[in-house]
């Protein structure tokens, strides 16, 4: 097999080539025009104009993906014919319906000011028609996540629950009656209970709803809740614990995972401020000894005893739904 790399186009056969898949291009024969074109381009004889005509050829012959690609490549070089590309790959995105990701692109670019004055309307229009369509899909796959949501309730699929409701918060579905009485229901997962919170925050659910976790009962408003990043407890413990083991990054790392799940697990309800040097020093003790630094779990009282097993419990609750 000859290298194309190493051999050189005569100037007429390459005249010939461009000529041949320009002219097949333009009478519809996509096939033919895309055989030419990648022939130049495999001699590295891809101009602009090539580019392009190949990226139509693709595009005619229902290879959106192989475009897409493409479309990427070019992008990457950042040259003078950027907004020419970037408006192919737009069209591209808009034609397999990635409706986000096409507004994603724009926003970043209005963002930039930097679009040639000549398609500030034809994007502004795309991103619009974009924003339209995306209403419309995720409208209807609103009504088919409820559905499956349901389903997986009924059958303590806890994976499958999480994974839908990561699906509606994508879209910001509006959740239903049904969706929040899911918080009453003892027999929902807790970490199910605190991404079903996450979801109704972010959506802007004003009205009270009841929280059942574990012992515990709670009436809140979702729009009222505080991050946990921003729980006042929260902070506290972390810092604590950043004093206790800054000297061992694995320790403190190990420590601040079963911080975080704990607290997510339990969300909304947390430590009281009377409780929370307990609840530092145990999971302190438990992450040295997780990492076999210093035993001490045999001389520990019945109180730190007690936060060491809800720590436990928590961490195995959230690894059985969360991958890290």
């Amino acid at each position: 097999m000859k290298d194309s790399a190493k051999v050189i186009l005569f100037p007429n056969t390459k005249k010939q080539l461009e000529e041949e898949g320009l002219h097949a291009l333009k009478e519809k024969r996509y096939k033919e025009a895309l055989d030419k074109l990648n022939s130049l381009i495999a001699y590295h004889e891809g101009s602009h104009e090539i580019y392009i005509g190949k990226l139509m050829c693709l595009m005619e012959l229902g290879k959106y993906k192989d475009a897409e690609q493409l479309s990427e490549e070019l992008l990457a070089r950042k040259d003078a014919h950027y907004y020419h590309y970037f408006h192919i790959y737009l069209t591209i995105l808009f034609q397999t319906s990635q409706y986000q990701h096409l507004m994603d692109l724009l926003e970043i670019e209005f963002e930039h000011n930097m679009i040639p004055d000549m398609l500030q309307e034809p994007f502004q229009q795309l991103y619009e028609m974009s924003g339209n369509m995306k209403i419309g899909i995720d409208e209807d796959n609103a009504v088919s996540f409820m559905k499956e949501l349901k389903e997986a309730v009924r059958d303590d699929d806890y994976l499958k629950q999480w994974n839908i409701i990561d699906n509606l918060r994508r879209i910001q579905a509006n959740p239903e009656e049904e969706n929040i009485r899911l918080l009453e229901n003892p027999q929902v997962h807790p970490v199910i209970k605190t991404a079903l919170l996450e979801w109704f925050k972010e959506t802007g659910v004003e009205r009270s709803v009841y929280i059942h976790k574990f012992e515990a009962m709670m009436v809140t408003q979702p729009t009222e809740l505080i991050q946990i990043s921003e729980e006042k407890s929260y902070i506290a413990i972390t810092e604590e614990l950043e004093k206790r083991a800054e000297a061992n990054p694995s320790l403190l790392n190990l420590i601040e995972q079963l911080v975080y799940r704990y607290f997510y697990v339990t969300y909304p309800f947390t430590p009281k401020e009377s409780d929370m040097f307990s609840f530092a020093e145990a999971v302190y003790i438990l992450g040295n000894d997780y990492l076999q630094l210093d035993l001490q779990l045999d001389e520990l009282n019945e109180t730190a005893q007690s936060w060491i097993e809800s720590i436990k419990i928590c961490n195995s609750l959230y690894l059985s739904i969360i991958e890290e």
